[in-house]
């Protein structure tokens, strides 16, 4: 087995500072598309969302990924928003703090605090979330961070 990706607190915080300009459906596609070709690539089992303004708007599941990543998706989505980060710097931070979701009075069946949910920032206000799921979290997040890396080069 290969191994896992290996992300700390200030391996991810850099992300929270990416701010895309502007963002909308057309270049949803273009981030879900970059996002595809990554996971063929790697020859991943991944399902992939992309919601702008609380409106799914690009959704794909690749190889064994089904309905099942649903809950998954929607989780590290609400908690990407609700934090304004991303769902693994979430988990790191709370981690390191020793502290839950339910800690923090979130509800742990609707908030999931595992990598894979990167929030859009566009123009300074988040308007979306980039979510994967399907493989450990860590390669849920690499694959959404190299997707939107690929975005902003293109």
């Amino acid at each position: 087995m290969t191994e896992l990706p290996v992300f700390t607190i200030e391996d991810i915080e850099p992300l929270t500072r990416i701010d895309v300009g502007f963002f909308g459906t057309d270049d949803a596609l273009d981030l879900g598309l970059a996002a595809v070709e990554i996971i063929t690539e790697r020859e991943l089992d991944l399902a992939v969302d992309i919601v702008l303004r609380g409106y799914l708007v690009f959704r794909v599941r690749l190889g064994s990924t089904g309905r099942d990543n649903d809950s998954w998706l929607q989780g590290k989505a609400a908690v990407a928003l609700h934090f304004e980060e991303p769902s693994l710097l979430v988990r790191r931070r709370l981690e390191a703090s020793g502290q839950s979701l339910a800690d923090l009075g979130l509800d742990p069946e609707l908030y999931k605090a595992h990598g894979g949910s990167i929030p859009i920032r566009a123009s300074g206000e988040i308007v979306g979330t980039i979510t994967v799921s399907g493989e450990p979290d860590v390669v849920d997040h690499e694959v959404a961070a190299e997707a939107l890396r690929r975005f902003l080069d293109d």
